[in-house]
């Protein structure tokens, strides 16, 4: 059972990097850094939208509007530390 858990993490924390990845590859973007329309930057940019965007997307429909500021990504950070912390804390000491 705890190498379930052990993968959980793993997996919770592989995706926080997607996040991370996901929102300076945006602003990168929106700043007009990089080039959407290059076919690397456009593939990565894709890939990183489609993994982050259905658990996003919710949290963004259940927020008001700020006026542009997106804060959903902070807002399923916080999320996905607090199952790490209630793995790691409760669940993980209590398998034998």
């Amino acid at each position: 059972m705890r190498a379930i858990l052990d993968v959980v993490l793993l997996a919770l924390q592989l995706y926080v990097w997607l996040l991370i990845a996901s929102a300076i590859l945006s602003w990168l973007v929106a700043f007009n850094v990089v080039n959407p329309r290059n076919g690397v930057v456009a593939g990565i940019y894709d890939f990183l939208y489609r993994i982050t965007e259905p658990l996003l997307r919710p949290i963004r429909n259940m927020l008001p509007f700020l006026g542009g500021i997106d804060i959903s990504p902070v807002i399923l950070l916080l999320i996905i530390f607090l199952i790490q912390r209630v793995i790691v804390l409760y669940l993980y000491p209590a398998v034998f």
